[in-house]
């Protein structure tokens, strides 16, 4: 096990909170970790939604912000390493197999990616691939123009 830096995205709330019965609020943010931006920016918005439709709560949407950052973190070199150092513990579920096995999209693309051939100057035969970019046939010329009559 060594110790790595990965990239997180956190995700801070500004809100100021009233006590049922209060008319004055008190500010307070609080923080969440995501692996990714997207999940970060999802749990903003749903957060925002949810806090807003509260009587007692107003968010501050400009100060609730998604930032990348790092985090300092044990790594492993392996499934069967993270497995072996978290034998024992109640709070540890083993990733599924869905989790570990490859994209099915990502395995398709690099079996197709096998079957193509390399891309040649002046040779116009598709597909072909240039590195890991598959290039299908290009585009006929023709342009078709779409009009709305007017009546």
């Amino acid at each position: 096990m060594d110790m790595s830096w990965i990239q997180v995205f956190v995700l801070t709330v500004s809100e100021c909170v009233a006590p049922a019965g209060k008319t004055v609020c008190q500010q307070q943010e609080f923080e969440l970790t995501f692996l990714t931006e997207a999940d970060c920016a999802v749990a903003r918005e749903q957060l925002i939604e949810l806090k807003e439709a509260s009587e007692s709560v107003i968010i501050n949407a400009d100060a609730t912000r998604c930032v990348a950052t790092a985090r300092q973190r044990e790594s492993f070199s392996s499934l069967a390493a993270v497995n072996a150092a978290s034998a024992g513990r109640d709070d540890y579920q083993p990733p599924s197999r869905e989790q570990v096995q490859a994209d099915f999209l990502e395995t398709a693309h690099q079996e197709r990616l096998g079957v193509v051939p390399e891309c040649e100057e002046g040779r116009d035969v598709y597909p072909c691939r240039k590195g890991s970019i598959i290039i299908e046939e290009p585009a006929s010329n023709t342009v078709e123009i779409w009009r709305q009559d007017s009546n």
